[in-house]
């Protein structure tokens, strides 16, 4: 049995749709991965997310909130430094939010299970 195929694995970057939007998260993912196309955007990207899942289980953990003022700072941080420094283009985040952030932690998983390579 082959494993399974991943979107897009090695970050071409994929034109924004003539229609002006992506109709599904499906649709969106492949171009996500192509607007990470630097490595070091990627790898930056992977580390914001990383202290943002230690941030929010700390402050779980430990019942401290405050910290929780920390995970956009941390994320978008790491995040937009890669991209206006690295990757030269503007966040996804902007026009695409919620899939900006679900791909953030689809790409995290799966680096994190060797299914990406890193």
């Amino acid at each position: 049995m082959s494993p399974p195929s991943i979107a897009n694995p090695t970050y071409k970057p994929i034109p924004h749709p003539a229609t002006g939007s992506f109709p599904t998260f499906q649709a969106f993912w492949p171009f996500y991965l192509g607007e990470h196309a630097n490595k070091t955007c990627r790898r930056l990207h992977l580390t914001g997310t990383t202290f943002v899942i230690g941030v929010l289980a700390t402050a779980i953990t430990t019942l401290q909130p405050r910290l929780l003022i920390y995970v956009p700072l941390i994320g978008y941080g790491f995040a937009w430094v890669g991209h206006f420094f690295f990757e030269h283009n503007k966040p996804a985040t902007f026009k695409y939010p919620v899939w900006s952030l679900m791909s953030d932690f689809k790409l995290w998983w799966e680096v994190a299970t060797l299914k990406r390579a890193f």
